[in-house]
């Protein structure tokens, strides 16, 4: 068993969250990763400094050092570093954005340690257009509904404000009780 730690990859768990950050170590160091996890960016630079990850997962919204400027230092350090990059407030202009970062893949919380190894393995990726004749037209599993993109920009404003509702309501342009009964309704499905 001499270097069996050094022969497997190396993995970053970047999130605020202990619970999903130890979980997803546990489950990365089951499927044969050297995984290590850290609350937040400064300490995710600081064990990248010494040794950079091959892969790493990071997530978008953390006290301090915004995730993607995270990804971006990652990246600096090891170009080779594969980073998918986990939020709970998912949207569009994130999406690309931490794609254009660099970034392989975007995901929206909850993901699962399966479901983050496919991003990186490019199975969770949308397909390259390969010239075959287009199929009927289906939807995509991944779009958002209007009702789910309404929750999700409401849970953005309000961990903007601190969750401060009142506060909230006004960016909004919504009355309070108005923004407290959207609250109350659990997350529309996808």
């Amino acid at each position: 068993m001499t270097g069996d730690v050094s022969e497997r990859p190396s993995l970053l768990v970047v999130d605020d969250d202990d619970v999903l950050r130890e979980r997803l170590v546990r489950a990365f160091r089951e499927r044969g990763y050297d995984a290590t996890g850290v609350p937040n960016g400064d300490q995710a630079l600081t064990v990248a400094a010494s040794d950079p990850p091959e892969f790493a997962v990071v997530d978008l919204r953390m006290p301090g050092r915004p995730g993607l400027e995270v990804v971006r230092e990652l990246i600096a350090l090891d170009p080779l570093t594969q980073v998918v990059v986990l939020t709970g407030y998912g949207s569009i202009a994130t999406a690309v954005e931490a794609i254009r970062t660099g970034a392989k893949h975007y995901l929206t919380k909850p993901a699962d340690a399966d479901q983050i190894l496919r991003a990186f393995r490019g199975d969770a990726a949308p397909p390259s257009e390969t010239g075959a004749p287009a199929a009927s037209p289906s939807p995509d599993p991944e779009t958002p509904s209007l009702a789910r993109t309404e929750w999700e920009h409401i849970q953005r404003v309000l961990a903007d404000v601190n969750g401060n509702v009142s506060e909230a309501a006004r960016r909004l342009g919504l009355h309070r009780r108005s923004l407290q009964r959207k609250l109350s309704k659990y997350p529309p499905s996808r």
